[in-house]
This record gives C-alpha cells, sequence and structure tokens, in this order.
C-alpha cells in the first residue's frame, strides 16, 4: 500500500550547530524498548541506545526516558508532556498514537489533532524535535491492510504538521531494512535488538551522524511467506500474544499498568568505556557548542 500525496519528510540535518547536552524521549513500548533485552532482562531499546552516542560526544550528557508500554496520545500528553516541559532538553524524541491506531476504534483526525498539539508543545521549549511515521503493518499483521488504511493517514497527518512546525521526522513506513523479519521480535509488534538498533541508526542521520551505519535492505512493503506457512504462524501468534492482548483491551487494562518509567529524571550517561568508535563520533556530528 501507499501513502497518500503528503509533504516530503524534513531532511536530515548535515551539520548541526551544536551537540547535544540532555535528551528526553517520549512515548510507549517503541521508546521504552521492548524487544530489546539487556543480560539483566531490562529492556535497552533503541532511545538508549542514542543515548549511549550521544554521551560520547557531550560530557555530563544527561537523558530522560519517560516511555512506559501501552501508553496511548492521551497519556503521553497528560503524564509525559508536562515532565519534558519542566526539564527544557536540548533533543526530544516523541512516538505518540501507536496504541489508537491500534485500537478497536481510532478517530484517525483527532488523534492526528492531538499529536499535532503535542509537537507544537514541544517545539515551544526550545527543543530540537524528532518524530517517527507509523510502519507498514500490511502483510505483518492479521487486519494489517486494514491498520494500513489508518497508518497511511496518521503519517500524511503527521508530516503535514513536521513541515509546519520544523520537527525532524524518522520515517519507519519507508526505512529501508525494517521489512526483514529478523527486524521484528516474535509478536510482530515490537522491533527484536536488530530492529532497535537500525532504528537508533536512523535517528542519529537524522540528527547529523553521516557514519550512523546502513539503514540500506529490503525494500518496505508486504512481507510474504508461503500460504501455509503463514497460517500455523498466524494461529501460534494469535494463541500467544493477540489473545493475552484482545483479553486486556476487553478489561480496560494495559500491559503498562502500574509501571514507571525506567528512567524518570535527567541523569548523567558516562561516556562509552570501551574502545570501539561510537557511530556518532565517527560520523558528522561534531562537538561543538553545546546546549543545555
Amino acid at each position: 500500500m501507499g501513502r497518500p500525496a503528503a509533504p516530503q519528510v524534513p531532511a536530515p540535518r548535515t551539520r548541526p550547530p551544536y551537540a547535544y547536552a540532555s535528551y528526553v524521549a517520549l512515548g510507549d513500548s517503541f521508546t521504552e524498548g521492548l524487544d530489546d533485552r539487556r543480560a539483566d532482562g531490562s529492556f535497552r531499546g533503541w532511545a538508549d541506545r542514542v543515548a549511549d552516542e550521544l554521551a560520547a560526544l557531550t560530557p555530563g550528557f544527561r537523558y530522560a526516558n519517560l516511555a512506559v508500554r501501552g501508553r496511548r496520545l492521551a497519556h503521553v500528553r497528560d503524564q509525559q508532556l508536562p515532565s519534558a516541559e519542566q526539564m527544557r532538553p536540548a533533543l526530544v524524541t516523541v512516538s505518540a498514537g501507536g496504541n489508537d491506531l491500534l485500537g478497536f476504534s481510532c478517530d484517525v483526525p483527532e488523534v492526528t489533532r492531538g499529536v499535532h498539539d503535542l509537537l507544537a508543545r514541544l517545539v515551544a521549549t526550545g527543543a530540537t524535535v524528532v518524530a517517527f511515521t507509523a510502519f507498514n503493518p500490511a502483510g505483518r499483521l492479521p487486519l494489517g491492510r486494514r491498520l494500513a488504511v489508518r497508518a497511511a493517514a496518521y503519517n500524511a497527518a503527521l508530516l503535514a504538521s513536521a513541515v509546519e512546525l520544523g520537527v525532524l521526522v524518522v520515517d519507519l513506513w519507508d526505512l529501508p531494512g525494517l521489512y526483514d523479519d529478523r527486524m521484528w521480535a516474535l509478536d510482530r509488534l515490537h522491533l527484536s535488538p536488530e530492529g532497535h538498533a537500525l532504528v537508533a541508526r536512523a535517528v542519529l542521520r537524522m540528527l547529523g551522524a553521516a557514519d550512523a551505519g546502513p539503514l540500506a535492505g529490503p525494500a518496505a512493503g508486504d512481507v510474504r511467506r508461503p500460504w501455509l506457512s503463514a497460517r500455523r504462524a498466524d494461529v501460534h501468534w494469535t494463541r500467544t500474544y493477540l489473545a493475552p492482548w484482545l483479553s486486556r483491551q476487553l478489561r480496560g487494562r494495559s500491559a503498562g499498568d502500574l509501571l514507571d518509567p525506567k528512567l524518570p529524571q535527567l541523569t548523567v550517561v558516562p561516556p562509552p568505556t570501551t574502545d570501539r568508535a561510537p557511530h556518532a563520533r565517527a560520523g558528522g556530528v561534531l562537538p561543538g557548542p553545546v546546549r543545555p
């Protein structure tokens, strides 16, 4: 399924005027880091990976991750946005509305108006703001084509808001490599460690890292498997992942109920202690005047 006509994705920065002294990540399970587990069982994810790279550029770099799995747009607006406004970081990433799009019913225009207002408030803090389009679920999820209609409409409105407000956008719908099965966890909704690493590279490239790493891979589009294999996989997925999700939805519950953000306050991230050269340091994001 193609995308409706919409403004172009804002171009990546090629020579940012400053390094980022602080970064706050807002959102849901995508930003919390499911399903990119560390050895201790905690979730890392693309946002933590980006923070690690940015910490290599700026001594005393601080990072907060307010994202919690299952959160809808209203939760991000009411529970996370005020904290971000108070912290006033130099950089904010936000991914909100995905769980609204997955709901039994969804008023897409209402969601996109809410996203526009959310982005406007973040831009008003003076931060560099990075947002994300929805990925294309067609061929990956049962009823994925129906969900793709919602996602395409959401993306068109998000891109228009980004152009109007000066927000950078990482375009997951058209991100090369994202539609490789290795990029996804078994639940088909969350990214694997490889998928989170890919998104982290895309974010760093948007911020100006010329050597953030490859984004190339299979072209975006439907993921096709042999019919019988696909049906068996669908049955397993329905029993293991969809049924519990439906049960929570019917009870008005979320996987994130009673969970707090994993990093609710701006916290100093130590620079890498290994000998590897961080993607950001190796590329075009150069230390310069630091914005608090």
